[in-house]
């Protein structure tokens, strides 16, 4: 559950991990690498809702997994699985959930907890509690490599944008467990309107109650 959420958002502590991935220590960037990051974190910013449908996969051997990934900064996400997989995630600004439709069971977290939140924040940052480890550059594409800053061993999130035109394409996580995952966005649409009463936990139908 924990690498499902984690692959998605990157590093949501749904569950206390294992053990702690080795992380080697990072290479200082390039003066031209530090250069980049306000552009990138001005793109980032600059989204405000986003849905798309995606292909996750992993190097464990799981199925590939498809589904539709919508977010609405700040702080509202939701993840639907399609079928036969019937799990779901949303988080409705305050907390994260995850619905396991096989045991009929949810588990939540708070937002901000982990690095889970970093694509939620009202304001994205490349620096305070998260440390840009890596970039690099490959046949069009732009890699950032990003940690948490206190616990750099929990795992890592790599954002993969495409050049040109500048877009945010795909991200692969590598989880405190040493296991990665990829999730593909496919067609991506980006300022689009959302309903934004679906970003509400709901239970066997039922939106929760709110106070």
């Amino acid at each position: 559950m924990r690498s499902l959420l984690l692959a998605l958002l990157a590093a949501a502590a749904l569950s206390a991990p294992v053990a702690a991935a080795k992380v080697k220590a990072p290479l200082p960037l390039t003066a031209e690498q530090q250069a980049q990051l306000p552009a990138v974190e001005t793109y980032l910013n600059g989204i405000k809702t986003l849905k798309s449908q995606f292909i996750q996969s992993s190097d464990d051997g799981a199925p590939l997994q498809t589904g539709t990934f919508q977010l609405w900064r700040p702080g509202r996400m939701r993840i639907d699985y399609d079928p036969p997989n019937a799990n779901y995630i949303v988080a409705d600004g305050s907390f994260v959930y995850f619905w396991d439709a096989e045991v009929k069971e949810q588990q939540n977290a708070p937002i901000g907890s982990t690095l889970a939140d970093f694509l939620l924040r009202d304001k994205i940052s490349l620096s305070g509690d998260v440390v840009v480890t890596a970039m690099s550059r490959d046949e069009g594409l732009l890699e950032v490599t990003l940690v948490q800053a206190k616990e750099p061993g929990q795992g890592s999130l790599t954002l993969v944008f495409e050049e040109r035109p500048f877009g945010l394409r795909k991200w692969r996580v590598l989880d405190a467990q040493g296991r990665t995952t990829e999730v593909a966005l496919q067609n991506p649409q980006f300022g689009v309107s959302l309903d934004k009463d679906q970003f509400f936990f709901r239970d066997s139908g039922r939106r929760r109650e709110r106070d």
